[in-house]
């Protein structure tokens, strides 16, 4: 293998970080779905969390677990491009939001869900996704998004209401009641 002057590895199957690309990427890229509620959003910043871990590899390589390190890499790259975001479109005055592109191997549940998600705020959004799609316990969501496990529990119990709310309406829209 080559090593080049910073300590990288040519991405060998003895490489740490490949080793955990390929054991959690398909695995972050749901988690994170749910999170940004955009599917090409998710895999930019899977991709720019193991970028981070590339480029910070002696760091990675110590940590304890690797994939919740990138897991957290991976939301604060999301809330930091949803900030940028919400400037952009505060500039040009909210002109054109981007379309929602459907992936062939996404369920029609799994869509609707991401959709009534997005209706969210983003901190419940965050919470929910994390606790559910990635299911991490309430102190893991806490430590990925740096606030009290009181405040994630609020916002579970905030969300879960709110994302039943959207649920039924999406339901109504698309034919009728669910059940």
């Amino acid at each position: 293998d080559d090593v080049d002057s910073g300590g990288a590895v040519d991405g060998g199957a003895d490489d740490p970080v490949r080793r955990c690309f390929d054991a959690s990427y398909r695995r972050l890229v749901g988690q994170m779905y749910g999170v940004c509620g955009s599917l090409a959003e998710a895999e930019e910043v899977v991709a720019e969390a193991f970028a981070r871990a590339v480029a910070s590899r002696r760091t990675f390589e110590r940590v304890e677990q690797p994939e919740a390190w990138l897991r957290t890499v991976a939301v604060n790259v999301a809330r930091t491009r949803r900030r940028r975001s919400v400037l952009g479109q505060r500039l040009t005055h909210g002109r054109a939001e981007q379309p929602v592109a459907r992936d062939a191997e996404l369920s029609e549940e799994r869509l609707v869900l991401v959709a009534a998600l997005r209706t969210l705020p983003a901190s419940q959004r965050e919470a929910l996704a994390l606790h559910y799609l990635a299911d991490l316990p309430v102190a893991e969501v806490a430590a990925t998004l740096g606030v009290a496990v009181g405040t994630v529990k609020a916002r579970l119990s905030r969300g879960r209401t709110a994302l039943a709310a959207a649920l039924d309406d999406a339901a109504l829209v698309n034919g009728g009641p669910r059940g």
